[in-house]
């Protein structure tokens, strides 16, 4: 996986289509407090960022 496919974000649910005209369907990822999650489709992997972890009372 490449420094690309890391996308950093605020909040623990997050809407993935894949991205650009050749995407995939629009999915909704929850974290479930584990602060990371990849993508079923097409393998982003999200992480929740410092400021997201600070919202919900983490560390």
């Amino acid at each position: 996986m490449t420094e690309t496919d890391t996308h950093y974000v605020d909040d623990e649910t997050v809407a993935c289509d894949g991205g650009g005209p050749l995407g995939h369907p629009r999915v909704w990822l929850n974290m479930e407090g584990r602060g990371e999650i990849d993508c079923p489709y097409c393998g982003r992997h999200f992480v929740l960022s410092e400021e997201g972890r600070k919202a919900i009372g983490g560390h």
